[in-house]
């Protein structure tokens, strides 16, 4: 894994499907999760993410399960 890979971080599933992002030493954490909020024109969409690891580097994938409205620890909005 070059430097640079290993400072990026790349999105699967749901809107930001295929986005690559600089990822700060400090958010380098797998399983932190992240929310993104798409509020064009219609209801609010939340999407969560999590973070994780794989051989090709670090990966935001799209979180399976949904939640209740009080906001869990640990969980921040999409950059």
């Amino acid at each position: 894994m070059t430097d640079e890979q290993s400072r990026t971080v790349r999105f699967f599933g749901g809107p930001l499907d295929g986005r690559v992002q600089q990822l700060r030493e400090t958010e380098a954490v797998p399983g932190t999760v992240i929310r993104h909020i798409h509020l064009h024109g219609g209801p609010k969409i939340e999407t969560r993410y999590e973070l994780g690891r794989s051989e090709r580097g670090w990966e935001y994938r799209v979180c399976a399960t949904t939640r209740s409205e009080s906001e869990p620890d640990g969980i921040r909005d999409a950059g």
